[in-house]
């Protein structure tokens, strides 16, 4: 198999405020798009296409499912910045910044269907306090993140 390209479709009940949230936000541009469908893309990422529940171009058995459980991960170059840009216009942060264990930094968004965006990068040396059980990032840890 070769694969050309790679998109993740999410199914959500307005594809259109989905798609909005990532332009404005994520810088991702709007390549297609009709009554209940949207496809985007981002020079950096992956193609991310909406569509809204119920749509007939879905398998019956699939119809009313949504997005739910997917997280849309998004590796950036500085997450402090990107977490306070998206604090200070607003966007709902479902998880505070934090440092896993295993040395990932991140923290959560989430858009007006409810889909979780994850930004990450990565620390060279976890911190001892977060290479505890709970992986929670002390306040320490988090002054480092602003």
């Amino acid at each position: 198999m070769r694969i050309t390209d790679t998109a993740i479709c999410l199914t959500v009940e307005d594809a259109t405020t989905s798609s909005a949230f990532l332009i404005r936000h994520f810088g991702f541009k709007e390549t297609m798009a009709a009554d209940g469908f949207a496809s985007l893309s981002h020079p950096d990422g992956p193609n991310v296409i909406f569509v809204r529940r119920g749509l007939e171009v879905l398998p019956e058995d699939l119809r009313e499912q949504r997005a739910a459980g997917v997280l849309l991960a998004f590796t950036v170059a500085d997450l402090p910045a990107e977490y306070e840009r998206l604090r200070s216009e607003g966007v709902p942060i479902v998880m505070e910044p934090r440092v896993e264990p295993w040395g990932e930094r991140l923290f959560l968004v989430a858009d007006p269907n409810g889909v979780i965006i994850e930004l990450v990068d990565w620390v060279e040396t976890p911190t001892t306090e977060a290479a505890g059980t709970t992986g929670a990032a002390t306040a320490e840890d988090r002054s480092t993140l602003r």
